[in-house]
């Protein structure tokens, strides 16, 4: 009887882990979860299309051209417009700002993975710099999964500034915290190593984390923070989850972060 029972528990855990390693893309990607979708643009923004391996949708907002860019790397879920109420707010600061979606994302070709997402920033930082926007008057701003994608970006690179919001060490720490009995170091092919990319991050860092986060650890993003070699700032709310609330306070930490950047 109970070897039966523990023949059938192995069955179990090996026929969950076999659809870990095969569905692991449409657990880590969300391109259709729509949340915050009731907001509206307060301001004129172009729509163009950037050219990576298949067009990807952008929307980019030029206020002043002698203002700073400001690029936005989204999170692993929803589209564009679930990103409006920041954009709103950022959009009263002194920035310009370009907001893409990912292959995969808001309509686009393609599948999501680790390196065609770096090559979908990548090909919107030379988008940029086509229009002459030099390096140091970009920054790089990462939201959650976009944490990831911006330092990747960053490393040993001249940009004016970098901001993470709810940044994590490691897709694959990340991942142990939610399958703790799977082999996730192994299955794992996305792994987006943070904790390891960040002492190559030359630039000025803000970060941001709710201490409430219940989907990345608030002692993930204090880890990034205290692994920075550089210039390094924070804004660690006593109240936010994971979406952190666009506040006056969050909103002024961005505008002063901004304002001390050459």
């Amino acid at each position: 009887m109970i070897l039966s029972i523990t023949f059938i528990l192995i069955g179990i855990y090996f026929f969950v882990t076999v659809f870990l390693y095969f569905y692991q893309n449409k657990l880590l990607y969300h391109p259709n979860i729509n949340s915050r979708s009731n907001y509206e643009l307060n301001h004129k923004v172009n729509e163009i299309l950037i050219t990576s391996d298949d067009d990807i949708i952008a929307w980019h907002y030029k206020k002043n051209e002698n203002y700073k860019t400001l690029v936005f790397f989204h999170g692993n879920a929803g589209n564009l417009s679930n990103r409006i109420y920041k954009l709103n707010e950022l959009s009263k600061l002194k920035l310009n700002y370009l907001i893409f979606a990912y292959r995969g994302f808001n309509g686009n070709k393609g599948k999501p993975y680790e390196a065609g997402l770096y090559k979908d920033a990548e090909n919107v930082i030379n988008w940029l710099k086509s229009k002459n926007i030099v390096e140091n008057n970009i920054i790089l701003y990462g939201e959650s999964l976009g944490t990831a994608i911006a330092i990747h970006t960053a490393q040993m690179k001249n940009f004016a500034g970098i901001i993470l919001e709810a940044p994590f060490t490691s897709m694959v720490t990340l991942g142990q915290k939610y399958y703790p009995i799977f082999p996730v170091k192994f299955l794992l092919n996305d792994k987006y190593e943070s904790l390891k990319k960040i002492k190559n991050v030359k630039s000025p860092v803000l970060v941001m984390h709710g201490k409430k986060d219940k989907i990345v650890p608030f002692k993930m993003g204090l880890e990034i923070y205290e692994k920075l070699n550089g210039q390094k700032f924070k804004y660690f709310n006593e109240q936010d989850d994971h979406m952190m609330e666009y506040n006056p306070d969050l909103v002024r930490a961005i505008e002063n972060f901004i304002n001390q950047l050459n």
